[in-house]
């Protein structure tokens, strides 16, 4: 099934418009077919007034999607679930697990808030909510990874995140995930902040879709402290996959963002808050 789609970006660390706010954070609004999906919601209720700004009914989601754990993108989880009352919660179970890291000397939680967890499992008793360990259809043709294999040998595992409160048990994201789908142009993936490597997601994608070639990518890239080699290695991966469209958000980092717009040039588009994209 190819549907027309249209995405908005609800929350990003840019904003475009005086009337939209911005914050750490990711949030994606698409519509796919007759489907009205949520991605993500930044760390804060921020999406629900960028919403209204744009028009926005967060109360017509027919479904939530949360790439993993982290506050900034579950933040405002609790508010939307207020206001969406049919849509069918996804996520990966992991994501509801305790998550810290270490900043400035100071340990702190920068997990799904104890408050959305709450709701979540009451949404769960209600069969409210899918369990995403395995790929898991959302719609006709729209998918979750559900957990991303790492088979790449320059995309670090990360171990700045931890699920302990002494921060010595790494926290290896299994809840990662990523949503792709097929559109008029090709196909499209949506990445909340691929800790697991972009590389390692388009990998994935391409053989759970069977395509050789991706449309677009949209998203965080986890890239701020790419090394050189995982930058180059990233980007002839994405000329691998003849990628047209690539959409750098949130954590991928001003620096990754340039140089992938250096080798890309007009397919790589800087873009934030209140930014439209349609296929």
């Amino acid at each position: 099934m190819v549907c027309d789609t249209r995405i908005t970006i609800l929350i990003d660390n840019t904003a475009y418009g005086a009337a939209l706010k911005a914050e750490h954070g990711l949030s994606l609004w698409f519509e796919y077919g007759s489907k009205k999906i949520l991605f993500d919601t930044g760390q804060s209720d921020m999406l629900i007034q960028n919403a209204k700004t744009l028009g926005i009914n967060l109360a017509e989601a027919d479904a939530i999607v949360i790439s993993h754990g982290h506050y900034d993108h579950t933040g405002g989880l609790e508010a939307v679930l207020n206001i969406a009352s049919k849509a069918i919660l996804y996520l990966h179970p992991e994501a509801l697990k305790s998550k810290f890291s270490p900043k400035n000397n100071k340990i702190g939680m920068i997990g799904t808030p104890d408050s959305a967890k709450e709701i979540i499992h009451i949404l769960a008793d209600k069969k409210r909510v899918v369990w995403t360990e395995i790929p898991t259809e959302v719609s006709a043709g729209l998918f979750v990874t559900g957990r991303i294999p790492r088979n790449t040998d320059f995309e670090d595992n990360e171990s700045s995140f931890f699920i302990d409160n002494s921060c010595q048990k790494v926290d290896t994201l299994p809840d990662d995930q990523a949503v792709f789908f097929d559109s008029p142009k090709g196909l499209i993936v949506l990445l909340g902040c691929a800790h697991s490597g972009v590389v390692n997601t388009l990998h994935y994608v391409a053989k759970l879709s069977g395509e050789k070639c991706i449309y677009a990518i949209i998203g965080g890239m986890h890239l701020l402290n790419a090394s050189q080699e995982r930058m180059a290695k990233t980007i002839e991966a994405l000329k691998k996959y003849d990628i047209q469209k690539i959409v750098p958000l949130h954590c991928t980092g001003q620096e990754a963002a340039g140089k992938i717009k250096k080798v890309f040039g007009e397919k790589c588009i800087s873009s934030g808050a209140g930014a439209k994209i349609v296929f």
